[in-house]
């Protein structure tokens, strides 16, 4: 093996941008301009954030001073502390050397050193490649090394601004009858955050998981504080939309974060508590979220999300919103041992 693989020092603003550069290579030439990609500066953020409920590491494989791969680790450390989630990622003209077998073969080595028995990681095919991913480079790699598809997700893209009209005939079907929506932009209001996180922790769990080894998220209000600290240092903005019943409660949310950097908007967590399903607000949440969404925010003209494949509900409310898909991710899934 002529390289080395390091830990990048968050703080080391050359190396971080070399790691950096190697992964948005490596992601753009498997899936164009279809690549979801952290910024620059979204991911030195997330590296150089102190964190009481998350272990990130980052690595880097080196062959002359130069950065061939870049590999990172997140060891969650107040829940699901039998998972490591991984990624690697090698520019296309430094592949079949090695070079992600060394990385891959590094951080299941660093993740059973911390005790973790399973290993996650997301990777992306094109939306014209076979659903299954079979023949693409990611897939295939994922495959040889013993990682299975626990559950697969659709990527899908919506360009705004959705008319006025299609989100009022759709707000007309979802009524909301008995409970009030509330809206806002930035951290979620200290009357309703504690309930949020509560649902928000219960996200992974409750959505479909397939095959996933996990559980649910710490709800601790302090964690969740500091999840928004960092999404502010990343130069990211938060829109949120609750529906509450009578007596004050979260019965469904929703999130949007629009990136400072590449100007897109990212659907995150949308949940409905299972006492109150069947009642549309899921749509009612997502709507006026959107609604709110491109009043403040009118030079963002494209909104992504992702949903498991088997979530038809889910699925069904993004296509009459306009949605379309782009992609599909696998989430993978190896036990070590």
């Amino acid at each position: 093996m002529t390289f080395e693989i390091i830990r990048i020092d968050p703080f080391d603003d050359a190396a971080v941008d070399a790691w950096w550069d190697a992964y948005a290579a490596a992601r753009r030439v498997d899936m164009g301009e279809n690549a979801v990609i952290w910024s620059r500066e979204e991911s030195r953020a997330e590296l150089q954030q102190p964190s009481a409920t998350t272990d990130r590491r980052a690595f880097a494989a080196i062959e002359h001073g130069e950065v061939i791969g870049s590999a990172s680790l997140a060891l969650s450390l107040k829940d699901n502390v039998h998972i490591g989630a991984i990624g690697v990622n090698v520019p296309e003209e430094h592949r079949r050397r090695g070079v992600g077998s060394a990385l891959l073969g590094h951080v299941e080595r660093k993740a059973a050193a911390a005790g973790r028995t399973t290993m996650r990681a997301d990777i992306f095919w094109p939306a014209s490649a076979p659903a299954d991913g079979t023949g693409e480079p990611g897939r295939e790699f994922a495959r040889r090394h013993g990682y299975d598809v626990a559950i697969g997700d659709l990527q899908s893209r919506l360009d705004l601004p959705v008319p006025d009209a299609v989100i009022d005939e759709l707000l007309a079907e979802a009524p909301a009858d008995g409970y009030t929506v509330r809206t806002w932009s930035g951290p979620v209001p200290d009357d309703l955050v504690a309930e949020w996180a509560a649902l928000d922790a219960l996200l992974d769990t409750e959505a479909p998981t397939g095959d996933l080894d996990i559980e649910a998220s710490s709800s601790d209000v302090a964690d969740y504080r500091a999840d928004e600290q960092l999404i502010a240092r990343q130069g990211r903005t938060s829109y949120g939309t609750a529906a509450l019943t009578a007596d004050g409660h979260i019965a469904a949310y929703t999130q949007i974060v629009v990136s400072r950097d590449d100007g897109n908007a990212y659907q995150w967590g949308t949940l409905v508590r299972r006492q109150d399903r069947g009642r549309r607000l899921g749509l009612r949440v997502k709507l006026e979220n959107l609604r709110m969404l491109q009043r403040l925010s009118p030079a963002t003209t494209r909104a992504y999300t992702f949903n498991a494949d088997e979530n038809a509900h889910m699925l069904a409310v993004n296509t009459r919103l306009g949605f379309r898909m782009t992609a599909r991710m696998g989430e993978l899934q190896k036990r070590l041992g």
